[in-house]
């Protein structure tokens, strides 16, 4: 009985990994490595629009990382606070005809290290502990700073004096936390601008890449997306020369900070993004009936995740930038940063981007979003000068 037992168990084993093997997904990814980059850890943004802040941050610390293998935390409300305060002055000099959100760009990150510097995350309190929360909510907060900004760009005076910077700062350092003057590290007094300086890097290194025909190719201009409120410059080149920036740059042991949109089809919460072209696709079943029409955007985006790499992708172009950009379907959406290349089991090329909603999806934090996809939905980046292919930096002028 013994025997016939054990035998039955073995067998009862056998066919649980049979079951466990056909239950596997065929049209799931799986993915080799091609090149992956250094990075830091993943962090959580929360519920606090500053996926620019966090994906630049992560930037520089991987610049800082490749450099001097040196790793960094460094503080994302530090940022924050600096650059709020800039963006609710810029409001008030408009008197209001200007927007005042949570966005930002990495424009706005390089700006606060050259003019402001930074501390580490150890410096200031970690986000949301002021207010009883373990993560970054800026619900709130916000709520209260929005309509004393619009107060105050609003006013009706002849003339206002500077005291409403005071009250706006005391909101940032409630909330954020206050900017240290000085702080020590790893047994060092520091300030914010001697520590930025501490870190090695030249800010004038980074330069911002876009690819749109409205502007005139390899010259410089303001992306006109609201949340590029200093009106940071980019370097505009042809869509081909921005897709072998990128991928020089990652090849060549560097990382981008993307920003791109991340609202149409294919770009998924489990951690895969693919360009999908919902008007060739076939169904789940195998037939062509519907071409996708008139589902909502949850019932294609389930036909997505079951075909998985069966996917049929669009192909950018140039063309395609620019319509999408000038109907408004190519938005700056989010933030996050490239620092490698995969492919499937069908030869599709991806990008291995971090993201900053903590360890969420099937890779914990990490997104595989395909070459197409980065290359169609791109607005803007920023990368290191020194990453881009020579004879691309020749005709910058860079």
């Amino acid at each position: 009985m013994l025997v016939l037992a054990l035998m039955a168990m073995v067998a009862f084993g056998a066919n649980a990994q049979d079951e466990k093997k056909d239950s596997v997904d065929p049209n799931k990814p799986v993915f080799t490595v091609i090149k992956e980059n250094p990075i830091t850890s993943i962090k959580n943004q929360n519920r606090s629009g500053t996926c620019w802040n966090y994906s630049t941050l992560s930037f520089f610390e991987a610049e800082i990382l490749k450099k001097s293998g040196k790793t960094y935390d460094l503080c994302e409300m530090y940022i924050c606070n600096k650059n709020y305060m800039d963006r609710a002055v810029l409001k008030v000099r408009m008197h209001g005809d200007a927007q005042f959100s949570q966005g930002g760009s990495a424009g706005d990150v390089l700006y606060c290290l050259k003019n402001y510097g930074i501390c580490p995350e150890t410096a200031m309190p970690l986000p949301g502990t002021l207010y009883g929360d373990t993560l970054a909510n800026f619900g709130e907060f916000f709520s209260v700073m929005e309509p004393y900004v619009d107060a105050v760009a609003k006013s009706t005076a002849k003339t206002i004096s500077n005291t409403w910077k005071k009250g706006f700062q005391g909101i940032l350092d409630a909330y954020l936390g206050e900017c240290p003057e000085s702080f020590t590290y790893e047994g060092k007094t520091y300030t914010p601008q001697s520590f930025a300086a501490s870190l090695g890097l030249d800010w004038s290194d980074y330069v911002s890449i876009t690819s749109y025909t409205h502007r005139p190719f390899y010259t410089e201009f303001p992306v006109e997306v609201q949340d590029n409120w200093r009106q940071e410059l980019s370097w505009n080149v042809p869509m081909e020369e921005m897709a072998a920036i990128i991928e020089n740059a990652v090849m060549n042991g560097y990382t981008v900070a993307w920003g791109g949109d991340v609202s149409g089809d294919g770009f998924t919460r489990n951690g895969l993004a693919i360009w999908a072209d919902v008007d060739k696709a076939p169904t789940a079943a195998g037939t062509d009936m519907d071409r996708w029409l008139g589902l909502s955007k949850t019932e294609r985006q389930n036909k997505i995740n079951d075909l998985g790499v069966n996917v049929v992708e669009k192909v950018p172009s140039q063309e395609q930038r620019q319509e999408e950009y000038d109907n408004w379907t190519l938005t700056d959406d989010h933030g996050m940063l490239i620092y490698g290349i995969a492919k499937d089991q069908t030869g599709r090329k991806y990008y291995m981007v971090k993201n900053s909603w903590g360890p969420a999806g099937d890779y914990k934090g990490i997104w595989y979003m395909s070459e197409n996809f980065i290359v169609g939905k791109t607005m803007d980046f920023m990368v290191n000068k020194n990453a881009i292919p020579k004879d691309i930096r020749k005709k910058l002028g860079i």
